[in-house]
């Protein structure tokens, strides 16, 4: 089984980039052949600012082998390293029906808040399907709201196969049903574009303000709250807490006489204590940038030979060989 996953360096990674996906991506590096990669091409749609995307792409790869992926097991790449992933795009730009872009969430969305929309925004789910068919992928891990990713991209394998005879591997997406919306310090979905995130690592000051200001109603300590189960930091605490930690806070809260300061106190000391065996292995690997840098090079060369031979295979199917 071979399974690929990307994540673009947007900026710091936080708690939902954390438990959407890269948890799973580790996990996932034991059970296939893994291929894991830094989308700093997909960046270029939103990202103009050349410095910010060499250090979130450093940040990145620092956050991933801090987590725990294991470059031993799995291929570990910066995507612009790669660049018959780009050649791949064009092959696939010609049988992609246009209707198909124009329906996709993401560029629905942005247009609808009208945010500029570039061409690589428009056109960024061949790219995406380019990622996904150059390793002749069989798995892609995505959460529900992402399904169409996958689904895009099994539409324009399955183009170009009619067209061309059958080239590429057709991926299934894995559903990650147990992967529940990370909620944010306003209760929204945790997103960088909602500025309400907690990030994975940084300033520990910083860092207990953010979830000391996790939005809260106006109930008092004494008030019992029969809805703690819908609580965000509650959620969030189930994801970073023993369960019975969790149920217990829970309860405490159904029963009245336990506040929201204790609360997030509590959430805080279990985040911070989650992630102290990666905030130590990420300062040593700060120390090593050379170490790190060759981790992608490494990658990209092992990425490199499965990509160019199914290239070579989409360029001899359509008559450029």
């Amino acid at each position: 089984m071979r399974i690929l996953s990307g994540i673009q360096p947007s900026g710091a990674l936080h708690l939902g980039n954390y438990f959407g996906m890269m948890r799973p991506a580790i996990e996932l590096q034991h059970q296939g052949q893994a291929f894991f990669f830094i989308a700093d091409y997909h960046s270029m749609t939103s990202l103009f600012d050349p410095a910010r995307r060499r250090s979130n792409v450093r940040d990145v790869a620092l956050d991933f082998l801090a987590c725990g992926l294991d470059p031993a097991r799995c291929v570990f790449f910066r995507q612009s390293d790669v660049p018959e992933h780009c050649e791949l795009t064009w092959l696939l730009s010609t049988v992609t029906p246009m209707g198909l872009l124009e329906r996709c969430h993401s560029f629905k969305d942005k247009s609808a808040r009208g945010i500029p929309v570039n061409h690589g925004l428009f056109a960024y789910p061949v790219l995406m399907a380019a990622d996904i068919l150059i390793y002749d992928s069989n798995v892609v891990p995505v959460g529900r709201d992402q399904k169409q990713h996958v689904e895009v991209t099994r539409d324009i394998a399955i183009k170009f196969n009619e067209a061309y005879g059958e080239t590429f591997v057709v991926p299934e997406p894995r559903i990650r049903d147990e992967v529940a919306v990370v909620p944010g310090t306003d209760g929204q979905k945790m997103s960088k574009s909602y500025g309400n995130t907690i990030e994975i690592f940084g300033d520990e000051k910083v860092l207990r303000k953010k979830v000391m200001s996790i939005v809260m109603d106006s109930r008092t300590p004494q008030e019992p709250k029969p809805d703690a189960d819908q609580n965000h930091a509650v959620k969030l605490l189930r994801l970073v807490a023993p369960p019975t930690v969790a149920q217990d806070v829970e309860d405490r809260l159904r029963a009245g006489g336990y506040g929201y300061g204790d609360l997030k106190k509590t959430l805080f000391e279990h985040y911070w204590n989650f992630f102290a065996e990666a905030r130590a292995r990420r300062k040593e690997l700060e120390a090593n940038p050379d170490h790190v840098e060759s981790v992608l090079r490494d990658g990209a060369a092992r990425a490199r030979v499965v990509a160019a031979g199914v290239l070579k295979r989409a360029r001899r199917a359509s008559g450029l060989e």
